[in-house]
């Protein structure tokens, strides 16, 4: 039973990253809500760099659902350990970058705690 919390949460992950992705490579003002303060996405040059972060996110999240249907559980849970670096990541850059505590914190480090204790369940399952 709790694999399987741990499988469907671990697709909601990986949907979740794939849709932010997407949706910042539609709408790259939508990066604004990533916590970086004064970002400049009207700059050309910032836009194509939120274009490749955009696309990373996409792949991100394609191969976490690649690994939730073709792989083990086990082999899911090493992946999501492994992804958790990202938003361990872009907490670590957002208060670098004099962000929003709450955001960094809320956002981000949240964000890394529920994918390590999704590693956990997959990993002891």
């Amino acid at each position: 039973m709790l694999s399987t919390i741990a499988t469907v949460l671990a697709g909601l992950i990986g949907a979740g990253v794939i849709l932010m992705g997407a949706n910042a490579f539609r709408a790259p003002q939508a990066a604004a809500g990533f916590g970086i303060p004064n970002t400049p996405t009207e700059d050309p040059s910032f836009r194509a760099w939120l274009a490749v972060k955009a696309m990373r996110d996409i792949a991100a999240g394609i191969l976490i659902l690649i690994v939730l249907v073709g792989g083990t559980t086990h082999l899911l849970g090493w992946i999501m350990l492994a992804s958790s670096v990202i938003p361990v990541g872009d907490a670590v850059i957002v208060l670098r970058s004099k962000g929003p505590k709450a955001t960094a914190y809320g956002v981000h480090a949240a964000t890394a705690a529920v994918m390590l204790v999704i590693s956990v369940l997959l990993l002891i399952a």
